[in-house]
């Protein structure tokens, strides 16, 4: 029963039209530098090398790769669908809100041909920052509905125009 419940989710996900996620939609809200840039939508697309991720900003499009969990997670909070059970980011989502915390924000760096995450927390007044995968970083900024930045550097070098990236919905 629970592995059909996961197909027909999955089956879901892969003919469910995408909606599109914005950061003016929430609420915490931290002014991005001159130097950095605000991504305007996220989307989760499969292509011919797997799930990707695409940040979109300023005609641009950067691609992220991630691993088919993470994307099912991104897509699960860009959609407002719950599994039956949570995944990780859906957990850590959980944890913090339970203790008033939430997700302030998220820088994408590039550095040798990685993408990193600089995951901004707030918990009781007390700001953090934690290092994590770009992925992971990404989706807890969409289940939180919390602006994701990029560097303009970065935007520029890695990104596409926009038009490039067709793929299947996930």
């Amino acid at each position: 029963m629970a592995h059909q419940s996961w197909l027909l989710f999955l089956s879901l996900c892969l003919i469910s039209p995408l909606l599109i996620w914005s950061p003016s939609f929430g609420q915490n809200v931290i002014s991005p530098s001159a130097d950095q840039i605000a991504i305007d939508e996220v989307k989760v697309r499969m292509s011919e090398h797997g799930p990707v991720v695409l940040l979109q900003a300023e005609g641009r499009t950067i691609p992220i790769f991630v691993d088919l969990t993470v994307a099912l997670s991104i897509q699960g909070a860009l959609n407002g669908e719950k599994l039956p059970r949570p995944m990780s980011h859906d957990l850590m989502h959980s944890i913090l809100n339970a203790y008033g915390g939430k997700v302030l924000r998220t820088v994408i760096t590039l550095q040798r041909g990685t993408y990193y995450g600089v995951l901004t927390v707030v918990v009781k007044d007390q700001v953090k920052t934690f290092d994590s995968r770009s992925s992971d970083s990404i989706a807890l900024a969409v289940h939180f509905k919390a602006p994701i930045v990029v560097g303009r550097d970065l935007l520029e070098s890695a990104g596409e125009i926009q038009e490039k990236h067709g793929g299947a919905e996930l």
